[in-house]
């Protein structure tokens, strides 16, 4: 017995997990949710849509789909609306997956209390929420936990994460992501909540969005930030991008000490010469860096298709069957396919998903402080933490 599921948001992001949603073999129904008619119509006229989608399982809001008898949302709308939406549909009884980051608002404070909400409504709800955290699943991170489960770093000592996205990168230009934000109806609304954050002086930066960092050290070493000074490097240009996004500064980097008594260094760039997604961890016994696994001194060189976890063999075999054997993964390093598999797979055994919410507020508040102490010149603050997730 499968679940009915609905996705939220059907834009350029969304859009791409909808078919993997579709296609898993626990999946019964599915339904389609968007303010944009033409968005739900695209997959509505699929041909593999057609056994688990019904015309009446298309929604133009969410307190439309929110009223229906869905098991789970998939929520990929904007970034300033993750929270507050994830909230309304687990208090109308749905479990949640939502798009990263938990939320991305130009207020700190505000960015937590949206934590703490979460939490709280989990807990009076009971309902499942899920952060689709793409570097949780590539390949490397998936490794590194197993050799971690087993004991091969021995004590973890430091890590190092980084997200280096420079505003004008020809792989992705981030102005060009900013101003299609605004082009939809929500995109349109966000400009006037802007003029509030504007108004009160709040200030924006790279950590309010950390999670691709952060993921990768932090669920391996199954540790939390406890700690942390940051420093900021305001704009070298005068790029309209940052003072559109209140950001005083382009690049942060933040020093964590951690709750297993290890060092964490963080770095979140827009301005910068590379485009990076990585982290490195290392331990008494074992490290790693650069996809090279070091155990006493030796190295062993990583093949990202070889050290995957393997996805349950009916879910890759309905994936490769409705895909192609060159779309089974998706995107992101490949972890599309395991963020739906884990969500799918929880709500079905009603179990906790690992990346949970008290996952996913550690990641968040992380980012918070590490923004806070940046604008305090490297003061050294503490980073709230709202316990480990119920067994």
């Amino acid at each position: 017995m499968g679940i009915s599921i609905g996705l939220v948001g059907l834009g350029s992001f969304g859009s791409v997990f909808a078919d993997l949603f579709k296609q898993h073999p626990l999946v019964d129904r599915i339904a389609l949710c968007d303010r944009e008619p033409e968005r739900i119509a695209k997959f509505a006229r699929k041909e593999s849509f057609q056994d688990k989608f019904h015309p009446r399982d298309g929604f133009a809001s969410l307190e439309e789909i929110c009223r229906s008898d869905l098991d789970a949302l998939a929520i990929f709308s904007q970034h300033w609306l993750h929270a507050p939406q994830c909230i309304q549909a687990m208090e109308s009884g749905k479990h949640v997956y939502s798009a990263v980051p938990l939320i991305s608002i130009p207020s700190g404070d505000e960015t937590l209390e949206w934590c703490d909400n979460l939490i709280q409504t989990c807990r009076k709800t009971g309902q499942f929420y899920m952060l689709g955290e793409t570097t949780y699943y590539h390949a490397d991170a998936m490794f590194c936990r197993r050799q971690a489960a087993k004991g091969a770093f021995g004590d973890f000592i430091y890590s190092e994460g980084e997200y280096m996205h420079s505003f004008d990168s020809h792989a992705s230009d981030l102005r060009q992501v900013y101003k299609s934000r605004f082009a939809s109806q929500a995109g349109q609304e966000w400009v006037e909540k802007l003029k509030r954050y504007r108004e009160r002086g709040d200030t924006d930066s790279p950590m309010s969005y950390p999670t691709h960092s952060m993921s990768g050290p932090m669920s391996v070493m199954k540790a939390h930030a406890v700690k942390v000074s940051a420093w900021g490097t305001p704009p070298r240009t005068k790029e309209r991008y940052f003072e559109e996004m209140m950001m005083p500064y382009s690049n942060v980097t933040a020093l964590f000490q951690m709750s297993n008594q290890s060092v964490m260094r963080i770095c979140e760039h827009r301005e910068c010469a590379i485009i990076r997604e990585t982290f490195r961890v290392y331990g008494t016994h074992g490290a790693y860096e650069n996809g090279v696994w070091f155990e006493k001194e030796k190295p062993v060189n990583l093949k990202e298709d070889e050290i995957r976890d393997p996805l349950p063999s009916e879910v890759y075999e309905a994936y490769r069957n409705a895909l192609g054997e060159s779309n089974v993964f998706g995107g992101h390093g490949g972890s599309h396919a395991y963020l739906v598999n884990e969500f799918v797979d929880a709500v079905v055994h009603s179990r906790m998903p690992v990346i949970n919410a008290w996952e996913a507020v550690r990641y968040t508040a992380a980012g918070v402080m590490a923004h806070k102490s940046s604008m305090k010149d490297g003061e050294s603050l503490s980073v709230p933490d709202w316990g480990d997730a119920p067994a």
